[in-house]
């Protein structure tokens, strides 16, 4: 039976006594081992990532229901995006200062009660609050997942699990919209269970980490970064709000455009300034400035954008421009999520099998780039044959690009910087997403808002004043009205898919320049390497 290391080095003469503790944990896993932990953190991360794509197809209703409006519709998945951005680099550090158990087990505790209070929640404001509280017990989840991963196991053989880690990323990213779909459609459930149905498997999964994960610690004395990840916050919160009420509250060339956009640089410049001097870092700028890394962030980025950004928005498109249901939206995202598991699974093994993963990074970006390319194509008129064909690729794409971008980076440090390394490219993934889902957001808004409001205005004052209300509750609008808004919105997701398209291109590019280095088979980076 296979055993993996996790010697944590506890002899180095860097850490002194005062600074150590008590080792109570294994220092190597077998198989078995191994998946009994996986099993407790696949739950947690499953009913984490679902949480944030299962409101995708209830959210129409959810806005409907509230008396919300688009910008609202995007913020309800910005605000837990955000949060969870924010947070993951925060997570990650501390995963590598303190008991990654512990941990993962409060991101599941915050998870849980954001939650339960997101479906109670009476109108929009309180649902994105209760959002933000999912978010951060979401990028403890993902940070704290990966970090345990690459404590335990060694990269060449990481690849194999990454493959089950990675393929539970993409279910749930893309089941998450079906599953929705069922629950608002489900008589005695509606859209409030979206939120009560992750509480049971999280609980699950805090039940199953108790019992089988022991991991080693060395706890040592270190400042945290509390100006660090204020500045990081700032510097990500400002762009994202600036694009939700740009166009809307003022005009793009204003002076409140540049107040925000100026701040960001200000927060940007700090941030850097205040990461190179600290001696623990939120984003150690040590391991981003390592050509591999960088580029691999790029990637992320780009990722991040197409694949959140676009996914949030296609079951919309079904509803919305198509007339279906929820549940019906959730079924013709299928192809999204086998594409995904077929992506992930192959290639998490061929990496495994030949500790090459380059081809695979090449490969998922020209498949994501061609799926979001026919994507770019759609309207109301489409087929939605040709949609599910698109999703496909896109699935295929998605399941080769995400966890192999982390384990690729995983590559470049030792086990003592996983933690941080790892949430690094999270952080920018989510980033990316965030970026994605706000800005793809806004200009579905604007052409949707301007394209409504001149067909309404040719119609006269009636058809002007019938579409004053939530264009999202589409049932309850005149004809007339209804078919105006069903086209505008089915002719501006072809164009945010158009802009998601030519974001992917980037990921290509960092995958062609990046300079294989095959997969060591230490959980340790030899010191010659360092």
């Amino acid at each position: 039976m296979q055993t993996y290391g996790c010697n944590m080095q506890l002899d180095d003469p860097k850490v002194g006594a005062a600074e150590r503790t008590e080792q109570a944990a294994p220092t190597s896993y077998t198989h078995r081992e191994i998946m009994e932990i996986l099993v407790g953190l696949l739950a947690a991360l499953f009913t984490a990532i679902i949480s944030s794509t299962i409101v995708s197809n209830a959210l129409p209703t959810i806005i409907a229901d509230l008396e919300g409006t688009q910008t609202q519709y995007t913020w309800v998945v910005t605000a837990s995006l955000l949060a969870m951005t924010i947070s993951t680099p925060v997570w990650g550090k501390l995963s590598d200062l303190y008991n990654k158990k512990l941990l993962v087990q409060v991101s599941i505790i915050i998870f849980v009660i954001g939650s339960v209070f997101a479906g109670l929640s009476q109108n929009v404001p309180e649902l994105i609050a209760m959002r933000v509280l999912q978010g951060l017990g979401m990028g403890g989840l993902t940070a704290n997942a990966q970090s345990i991963i690459g404590a335990i196991i060694p990269p060449r053989e990481r690849g194999r699990y990454s493959g089950y880690l990675g393929a539970t990323m993409a279910v749930a990213t893309v089941s998450g919209p079906l599953v929705g779909g069922v629950i608002v459609d489900t008589p005695g459930l509606g859209w409030r269970w979206t939120f009560y149905v992750c509480v049971p498997l999280a609980i699950a999964s805090l039940v199953i980490l108790q019992k089988y994960l022991h991991i080693a610690t060395v706890r040592r004395v270190a400042k945290v970064d509390y100006v660090g990840i204020v500045l990081i916050a700032i510097a990500a919160s400002l762009p994202l709000i600036w694009v939700s009420f740009a166009g809307n509250s003022f005009d793009w060339l204003s002076w409140q455009t540049a107040a925000f956009l100026g701040g960001t640089l200000v927060a940007a410049v700090l941030t850097v300034r205040v990461e190179l001097r600290h001696p623990e870092p939120m984003v150690p700028i040590a391991v981003i400035r390592e050509r591999t890394t960088a580029l691999a962030i790029i990637g992320s980025i780009a990722v991040g954008i197409a694949i959140f950004g676009g996914s949030v928005f296609i079951g919309q498109y079904f509803q919305v421009a198509g007339g279906r249901t929820p549940t019906q939206a959730g079924l013709l995202t299928i192809p999204l999520m086998l594409g995904s598991l077929i992506g992930t699974l192959t290639s998490g093994r061929l990496i495994t099998k030949t500790g090459r993963w380059k081809r695979f990074l090449v490969l998922g970006s020209v498949l994501l780039i061609v799926g979001l390319g026919l994507l770019a194509t759609i309207d109301h008129h489409t087929p939605e044959w040709h949609a599910m064909v698109s999703l496909g690729f896109v699935g295929l794409g998605m399941g080769m690009l995400m966890q192999n971008y982390v384990l690729v980076v995983q590559n470049t440090v030792d086990v003592s910087q996983v933690g941080s390394a790892s949430a690094v490219v999270a952080f920018f993934r989510s980033l990316g997403g965030t970026i994605g889902v706000s800005v793809l957001g806004a200009i579905l808004a604007a052409q949707v808002n301007d394209d409504v409001s001149s067909k309404l205005a040719a119609l006269g004052p009636d058809a002007a004043a019938a579409g004053s209300g939530s264009l999202l509750d589409v049932k309850n609008l005149p004809p007339q009205v209804a078919e105006i808004v069903r086209s505008a919105y089915g002719d501006a997701t072809g164009t945010i898919f158009m802009v998601a398209a030519c974001i992917a291109v980037l990921s290509l590019i960092t995958s062609l320049l990046m300079k294989e280095v095959p997969l060591r088979t230490t959980l340790h980076k030899p010191a010659d390497d360092e």
